[in-house]
């Protein structure tokens, strides 16, 4: 197994994938400019979204005294000045 620089690997890319099939099964690993590969981790499983609790959620909140397209509108306005 062997780091390789990602540029480097963009440059030699045909190279590193004939040596896979070829017979030489080497691992090649993209790595940072420091060298460190990046962190391979498992995602977590997805949960189901619990429509009653949403709903209730939605109706504790309150309503917006302003439309939203008024609020960003309100807010690039006065960035500008």
């Amino acid at each position: 197994m062997s780091n390789v620089n990602l540029a480097d690997a963009k440059a030699r890319l045909s190279e590193l994938v004939d040596r896979g099939p070829g017979g030489r099964h080497d691992r090649h690993h993209p790595a940072r400019q420091n060298g460190c590969p990046p962190r391979r981790t498992a995602s977590s499983p997805r949960r189901r979204i619990d429509k009653a609790m949403l709903a209730a959620l939605m109706r504790s909140l309150p309503l917006q005294p302003v439309r939203a397209a008024e609020l960003v509108r309100s807010m690039r306005d006065n960035d500008r000045c």
